[in-house]
């Protein structure tokens, strides 16, 4: 036999108290309302015993906050995002926050489907790494006045606040570290997208090289379709290593190409060395237990979620619409 649900009312009954008392003690004004100590204690103590759990969606519509953030990223089972997200989500529960994340896939549909979802959960404020084509589902939140925050990438057409790092300065700093070693044909294995930090990544890259060379050889440049499937990627590089075996440097602008790179090296026989060097953009676990060590573009991201969360938090507890702020931090090239 199923038993029924304890209600706000069963409570109160129980509690002997009024079902405003109660409500108070669950929405945490208890103290506010000058409800006693032997009243609270009285309460809580059958919320425990039943295992009462309010409907958050019920709450949310009666308090006007349902303490819940909505994170939106590409692709959580990235090192970048899973380690963000982690971070994020310990420093909102500090603030009494919960974290609900999900991914886009970089596709412009599947972003607005989980806005919408988040809508419908009655989310206080959105996290978002945002895809292209997205604009106008963010512009929406921003026309309700819902705290939002981007970080990774940046959309120049909205008045938005944005956590990120100088992706140029970052790819700026591995190409000179490579040409002080006195790498002379630089490779640069990107993702064929027309985003910011991507754009940023190219642009360091070549500035570098046009500082220190004089000119740049755009057939050392590999564009890999996005979402291409890792086999067809390690494919393509092997062609890159084998029609180019002047190469003697590579730098990889996301964590998963340098996974592909690693792995086409490795299938060829091909040894990073003195000769043969490689960095990657955004460190991890995989760099530091490869052999040799991989060096690698690291981004600060206990900086970076510590101050994502307390954008949210001004935003969330201003009654007035905040001026957008942008914030940049510096890459940190991790030499191994």
């Amino acid at each position: 036999m199923t038993t029924k649900a304890l209600s706000i009312k069963d409570i109160a009954k129980k509690a002997n108290v009024s079902i405003t008392t109660v409500s108070f003690i669950l929405n945490g004004k208890a103290v506010e309302k000058n409800i006693s100590t032997a009243v609270i204690e009285r309460v809580e103590k059958i919320i425990k015993d039943d295992g009462f759990k309010p409907n958050q969606v019920a709450r949310s519509l009666r308090t006007g906050s349902s303490k819940i953030i909505g994170l939106i990223v590409e692709d959580i089972s990235n090192p970048f995002f899973s380690a963000i997200a982690r971070l994020i989500e310990d420093k909102a529960y500090k603030k009494d926050y919960k974290i609900i994340y999900s991914s886009t896939e970089n596709h412009p549909g599947k972003m607005k489907e989980l806005i919408n979802l988040f809508k419908s959960r009655q989310v206080d404020a959105y996290i978002i790494s945002p895809a292209l084509g997205t604009e106008q589902d963010i512009q929406g939140l921003l026309d309700e006045h819902k705290p939002v925050v981007l970080f990774d990438r940046f959309l120049p057409s909205l008045d938005v606040s944005y956590v990120g790092i100088d992706h140029f300065e970052a790819s700026y700093k591995a190409t000179e570290h490579f040409l002080k070693l006195k790498k002379r044909n630089i490779a640069l294995v990107t993702i064929d997208l027309d985003v910011e930090q991507i754009v940023n990544r190219y642009d360091g890259y070549k500035q570098a090289i046009l500082d220190y060379n004089g000119t740049q050889n755009e057939a050392f440049v590999l564009k890999v379709p996005f979402g291409q499937e890792k086999e067809a990627t390690i494919a393509q590089l092997k062609e890159l290593f084998k029609q180019y075996t002047e190469i003697d440097a590579v730098l990889f602008a996301t964590n998963y190409l340098a996974i592909s790179g690693l792995t086409a090296l490795k299938e060829m026989g091909k040894v990073v060395d003195a000769n043969f060097s490689v960095i990657a953009y955004d460190d991890g676990d995989v760099f530091k237990l490869h052999t040799p060590q991989i060096s690698a573009l690291g981004q600060p991201l206990e900086e970076i979620a510590e101050r994502i969360i307390s954008l949210i938090l001004m935003q969330l507890s201003s009654k007035e619409v905040l001026e957008t702020e942008r914030v940049i931090l510096s890459g940190e090239l991790i030499v191994r």
